[in-house]
């Protein structure tokens, strides 16, 4: 290689530059550095050329340095490209690329999700190729341009944080059912904070009814919405964020979406319930409070360890006999004074209530008759009188003191054997409120004063509704199920309808209308020596 003289090397010495090539150095001219941005003589680049620093021309180009903070006067540069309509936080937190769930950054110009935000990560690339510049962190909730680096801290972008990861104080919390709230959508519609419609991917009405009724049930609500539950299971925090963005009084649209729960769901469950398939109400409530007391720390075998069963759980008494003898064609099967009267006490979640038969016959219109009961006549299950057969024994069930704050009624109207599936259409009447329990609870002076009411108030109602797929032949027809809830909003003292995107407000007096399939009832706080309110 030839030598430049030193006088050439050091004509130029203004401006710094970092050439990537022999080639260019010697063709540019004067433009010889060393390493720290200094004039290199001669003996330098000799010195150099000994290390074949200077003869590799495939050295890499370093990546540039990337700006901590924006450029003096450009605090706001690209905040003007985010479009709102288009952010939608629902759905799982898996780069669109790798499909990663790490260090996920979503792009808020397009609103796709990306994963990290060095120089060689997706969202990076992205900015590049895409010219979006934005990114918020999906953990952090910070937000970055890129491909510079730096971090936003313009208030502009704080409803935009606050959709992502909606948070509330206790006073907020406590105001939720003491007063009516509308708010209004980015499309100036307007909706009621927790009463919101609920996206049905495919098949997951049945998790959204479920999903709609407890995030009203107001400890369960209120723990999830204040509690911090990052150290908790993947599955309560997503519970957590689906109940904070019911009830987000700043949304960006008037509905949800249930994705990122049900993933979680589909996983821990084994894919038993999917959102592509549809499944019981009830096997899932049973299933989704048994892992939700799980993942909050609750132990399997004592009682009240966590608030899923303090809210939920209460004792029933059950005794049972052998069945020894046979009567007559009166009464086929009785009690033996003889046999032994086995009692157990045993805990649950949830009751269910056996609807009578429904009826062989049609009317004189010959139209089907759709008979009705009261939900006292089948609660009479639990008085402690009525006695049941089931698998060779008799038994009788009786509620114990306490009482569970909050109690569910399964209404089972499906019933399987080996040939076909039936369903009873029974319809069950009640009123919404001043239900009175105190019939089927075991006495206990020390714990409720004798014939005093216990009244609990409708919270949920969870109706099924059966549309024929093939009208022409209804005979038959395969029946679809579909599911919808009834919400009370106690701040308007209105009771709402949900059936996924639709919400609408409806009668008290038409509830028992529909097949009742599920119920939330809820313990009124009645003042000692108060009757009945």
């Amino acid at each position: 290689m030839s030598k430049r003289p030193a006088s050439e090397a050091l004509e130029d010495t203004s401006g710094v530059a970092s050439p990537a090539s022999k080639k260019s150095r010697v063709d540019d001219g004067p433009a010889d550095w060393d390493m720290n941005g200094n004039g290199a003589t001669p003996t330098d680049r000799d010195n150099a050329a000994d290390d074949d620093q200077f003869e590799d021309d495939d050295t890499p180009i370093k990546a540039p340095i990337r700006q901590a903070a924006p450029t003096e006067g450009y605090d706001d540069l690209y905040l003007d490209t985010i479009d709102r309509n288009v952010l939608d936080f629902d759905f799982e937190k898996l780069c669109s690329i790798s499909l990663s769930n790490i260090n996920i950054y979503a792009c808020l110009v397009c609103g796709r999700y990306f994963q990290g935000r060095g120089p060689k990560s997706h969202a990076y690339f992205h900015a590049l190729d895409e010219g979006h510049h934005v990114f918020i962190n999906m953990e952090s909730q910070k937000v970055y341009v890129l491909p510079e680096g730096y971090e936003v801290m313009s208030k502009s972008l704080d409803d935009i944080k606050y959709v992502s990861d909606p948070r509330y104080t206790k006073q907020e919390v406590m105001e939720l059912d003491r007063k009516p709230k509308s708010a209004w959508t980015l499309g100036g519609k307007e909706y009621t904070p927790g009463y919101v419609g609920m996206n049905n991917i495919k098949e997951n009405d049945y998790l959204n009814v479920m999903v709609q009724a407890l995030s009203h049930i107001t400890p369960l609500r209120n723990f999830l919405l204040l509690e911090d539950v990052s150290a908790r299971s993947e599955l309560v925090k997503r519970c957590a964020i689906l109940f904070r963005k019911i009830w987000n009084p700043r949304a960006f649209k008037n509905h949800v979406s249930p994705h990122e729960l049900l993933q979680e769901i589909s996983l821990r469950s084994s894919k038993r319930f999917t959102l592509t398939v549809q499944s019981d109400p009830v096997e899932f409530l049973s299933w989704f409070l048994n892992n939700l007391h799980l993942g909050l720390g609750g132990s399997k075998t004592k009682p009240g360890s966590s608030i899923i069963q303090r809210i939920f759980q209460g004792k029933l008494k059950v005794e049972s006999q052998t069945i020894t003898a046979k009567a007559d064609a009166g009464d086929r099967l009785r009690f033996e004074d003889s046999a032994e009267v086995k009692v157990d006490i045993n805990r649950f979640l949830l009751l269910t209530l056996d609807l009578p038969a429904a009826p062989l016959f049609q009317d004189e219109l010959d139209r089907n008759i759709i008979p009705q009961v009261p939900l006292t006549r089948i609660l009479s299950k639990y008085d402690g009188r009525t006695a049941q057969e089931q698998h060779a024994q008799r038994k009788r069930y009786r509620l114990m003191h306490p009482l569970p704050p909050y109690l569910v009624f399964h209404v089972k109207r499906f019933s399987t054997n080996k040939f076909v599936s039936e369903r009873n259409p029974t319809i069950v009447t009640f009123d919404a409120r001043n239900l009175d329990v105190s019939p089927y609870v075991e006495p206990n002076p020390a714990e409720h004063p004798p014939g005093e009411p216990i009244w609990y108030d409708l919270v949920a109602n969870v109706v099924h509704e059966a549309i024929r797929a093939k009208e022409d032949v209804a005979d038959t027809a395969e029946e679809k199920k579909t599911w919808k809830v009834q919400l009370r909003d106690k701040g308007r003292d209105q009771w709402v309808t949900c059936q996924d995107l639709f919400v609408e407000d409806t009668q008290r007096e038409l509830l028992y209308l529909g097949e009742t399939y599920l119920q939330v009832w809820e313990r009124r706080r009645t003042p000692k020596g108060k009757g009945k309110a």
